[in-house]
């Protein structure tokens, strides 16, 4: 059985019905951000469905030195944590280093663990140590049954409250391909397993200085890894990804949400 888990108010794993974990891949501004966080609430809270809201305030890993990166850790945790007060809603945002780690802690919910970074012993360790709840992107390089390693380097440093997210695995240059295996596999680890479907249709690179994406593919690999009965679904959404300033190719359009999580719910509904 699929330990569960607290996120705030926010239960994910064992039985429960689908999370969603969502929001822009990068914090653009706090109007923005908080406007994006107030908007997938509402959809959220007319749906029934738990939702955390995630934002990077600094996206160490774009594919060009002149990529957008965010407004940084001091200035994003502060807007973060200005969401998180205005509206109640947890917090999930990624680390990069040790002295993140510790940072964040003080304001997120979630840390993340980048699917690069999901080697990383020192990282994870200090996350565990945190306190926080953990989400480990599986990375592009690893097999499923690889994240009983990355779970363990967890667990030593004291935490057993992991989720692990599946985001697709590398298909020759510029690609990904979503194992839809993966998913069960993963989940008889014994933590919850999240798929992150905008990232799974990301073209890595794709773009030559920026990655590229087919975000018209996101709702079929939600669908299919729905039914597979994962506790959460991953998405980044923008209000327009073709202005966004990170992920936009890759980015579902928060007015596409609401019908999307329809389906997933009553997929979910069935498979639970």
């Amino acid at each position: 059985m699929v330990s569960e888990i607290s996120i705030g108010n926010v239960k994910i794993g064992g039985n429960r019905p689908l999370v969603l974990i969502a929001g822009p891949c990068v914090i653009e501004n706090e109007t923005s951000a908080m406007r994006c966080a107030e908007r997938l609430m509402t959809i959220c809270n007319g749906l029934a469905t738990p939702l955390v809201f995630k934002a990077s305030y600094d996206k160490a890993n774009r594919t060009s030195v002149n990529s957008f990166r965010g407004p940084g850790m001091r200035e994003g945790l502060r807007i973060l944590a200005k969401v998180k007060e205005s509206l109640g809603v947890p917090i999930l945002t990624d680390v990069h280093s040790v002295e993140e780690a510790g940072a964040a802690a003080d304001v997120v919910d979630v840390i993340q663990i980048p699917a690069f970074l999901c080697r990383q012993t020192d990282l994870i360790a200090a996350a565990a140590r945190s306190g926080k709840v953990i989400n480990i992107k599986k990375g592009q390089f690893l097999a499923p049954w690889d994240m009983e390693n990355v779970v363990a380097k967890a667990v030593s440093s004291g935490s057993t409250r992991i989720i692990l997210t599946e985001r697709g695995a590398s298909f020759g240059y510029n690609n990904l391909v979503s194992d839809m295996r993966s998913l069960p596999i993963m989940r008889k680890i014994g933590y919850p397993v999240v798929f992150d479907a905008t990232h799974s249709v990301q073209l890595p690179g794709g773009l030559g200085g920026a990655s590229g994406g087919q975000r018209e593919f996101v709702e079929y690999l939600s669908r299919a890894a729905v039914a597979t009965g994962v506790d959460g679904i991953f998405l980044e959404v923008h209000e327009d990804p073709d202005k966004a300033l990170c992920d936009g190719p890759n980015s579902m359009k928060l007015d596409e949400v609401p019908p999307l999580l329809k389906k997933l719910k009553s997929i979910d509904a069935i498979v639970k």
